[in-house]
């Protein structure tokens, strides 16, 4: 008897010996992992921070702002947010519904009356809730401010061109541009702009110092430069213009300042000064509101095989491990970002990146699950760069397919003088054409620009200006009198202006 309690005695302190050791060990097991996953996926900088039990016990930048040049990534770099703003606006939402100046289930339409869809039943039908579960009907309108550079104001108004893809409520396609919209009723309600709001709501109170609603408002060097292949190689592109899509995707900030909006969105919003939303309206926040279709999720739910894929009001949602997972990407040209909660274990990890769509970011995501909660020995990184290698070759083999099929030794059927001039659509905006040799210079709203040669028949191809963006494809029709009537720009209709 008397051994048995010695043995126990003596496994309790080794455990707890262990136990502290184990944790440290994890620690620099995981800041190995990343740096070996980093080098897996070529990403030149990082910035990474898990929050368990509400406090930060990992947090470290990683790698360059900008390749070719000395300038390290540390915990105060500024990164893009990109999407993950969206859970701080829906945030923003939630501070208007506790005081009392509007509800998730008013209209828009009594908050925003100039806000108008194709449908007029879906604009007479439109919730405040509707802006920010992606489920309203309209298609992708990223091309309202990828395509085009025009006010936010004008970006809503074009949304009344846009028809519908599929059925209100009835799906899920994700949309920026509604995002847009519940900044402006945030700025209708409150008598504030959505950056000014979100900057005195949740970044002051936060002690989030080092972050901005909007790029411009950036006021030192120590941020990071966006990153794209072209041609197998890594180079550092222009930044994305999103000012005008702030409450989407504009917000920019340091790891140091996400670790302090991580710990108090996993502790039902509360901070030392108070909490920025009641607990009710929280919940409300994370409760699943949409259902997701597996074609709409990242392809990394193809290995996670979750037996459910929701969207709440401004989060992914998923099941991994029998415990659900909050979660939101974010992406610009040559930037990513992603936040992931696993609430039951009160464990979050934020990772940011400077190279477009690398994916080591879900690959931490779930390794941080497992080492600091759930276990596993699963080599996510290796696996997802294994998926998305098959997935690029996929796309490589079908552009090499597309290429193929060109029909060789033909020639317009026109002259190529007659292709040039002015083109124009209410929604897309305006093209102007010109020739310069042998090839038809393409100008989309002054704000895309292309050069394209002759592919075949009435079809042109060539590189963007931004080689980072590929190549645009320009399929011009003719009317039964063989006049040029329009031209197809990846997807959009431009009609030629009559002399």
């Amino acid at each position: 008897m008397k051994n048995s309690i010695y043995c126990f005695l003596f496994l309790a302190l080794v455990s707890s010996n262990l136990s502290g050791q184990t944790q440290d060990q994890k620690l620099k097991d995981f800041d190995a992992y990343i740096q070996k996953s980093q080098a897996e996926w070529r990403a030149p900088g990082m910035a990474v921070a898990v929050v368990k039990d509400g406090k930060v016990i990992f947090k470290k930048g990683f790698g360059v702002r900008e390749l070719g040049k000395e300038d390290k990534v540390d915990t105060e770099t500024l990164f893009s947010c990109a999407s993950t703003t969206k859970a701080m606006t829906a945030t923003c939402i939630g501070m208007l519904v506790d005081e009392g100046k509007l509800k998730w289930d008013d209209l828009v339409n009594t908050h925003l009356p100039e806000y108008q869809l194709y449908d007029p039943a879906v604009t007479r039908e439109l919730r405040i809730r509707d802006l920010l579960t992606h489920n309203s009907g309209v298609g992708n309108t990223d091309f309202l401010w990828g395509a085009m550079d025009i006010s936010t104001k004008e970006m809503l108004n074009r949304m009344r061109l846009v028809k519908p893809t599929y059925s209100f409520r009835a799906s899920f396609i994700y949309q920026n541009l509604f995002y847009v919209a519940a900044g402006q009723v945030i700025e209708k309600v409150s008598g504030k702009p959505w950056e000014v709001f979100i900057q005195e709501r949740i970044f002051t109170p936060l002690g989030m110092s080092r972050t901005a609603p909007k790029r411009k408002y950036i006021k030192d060097n120590n941020q990071v430069t966006p990153h794209f292949e072209v041609e197998k190689k890594i180079k550092p592109i222009g930044y994305t213009k999103d000012d005008e899509v702030g409450p989407a995707g504009s917000v920019w900030s340091s790891i140091d300042d996400m670790s302090k909006w991580m710990a108090c969105m996993l502790d039902s919003s509360k901070y030392a000064g108070g909490r920025l939303v009641k607990a009710a309206t929280w919940a409300e926040m994370f409760k699943p509101a949409v259902i997701v279709p597996a074609d709409q999720f990242y392809p990394t739910m193809q290995l996670i095989k979750p037996n459910w894929t929701t969207y709440g009001l401004g989060w992914f949602q998923h099941d991994y491990k029998g415990k659900k997972i909050n979660y939101h990407t974010g992406s610009l040209d040559g930037l990513t970002a992603i936040h992931a909660q696993l609430p039951d274990q009160k464990l979050g990890i934020y990772v940011f990146g400077n190279f477009d769509h690398a994916e080591v970011r879900h690959a931490l995501v779930y390794k941080a699950f497992d080492v600091f909660a759930l276990g596993g020995t699963t080599d996510w990184s290796k696996d997802f760069l294994t998926l998305y290698t098959g997935i690029r070759e996929k796309g490589e083999k079908e552009l090499k397919d597309f290429e193929a099929k060109r029909v060789l030794n033909t020639t317009p059927s026109l002259p190529l003088a007659d292709y040039a001039g002015k083109y124009a659509d209410p929604l897309y905006g305006e093209v102007e054409i010109t020739v310069s040799e042998n090839s038809l210079k393409i100008d989309i709203n002054h704000f895309v620009k292309a050069s394209l040669q002759h592919w075949h028949f009435n079809t042109f191809r060539g590189p963007y200006e931004h080689d980072w963006n590929g190549k645009a494809l320009a399929n011009f029709v003719l009317d039964v009198n063989g006049k040029i009537q329009k031209v197809n720009l990846e997807g959009m209709d431009f009609a030629k202006a009559k002399k």
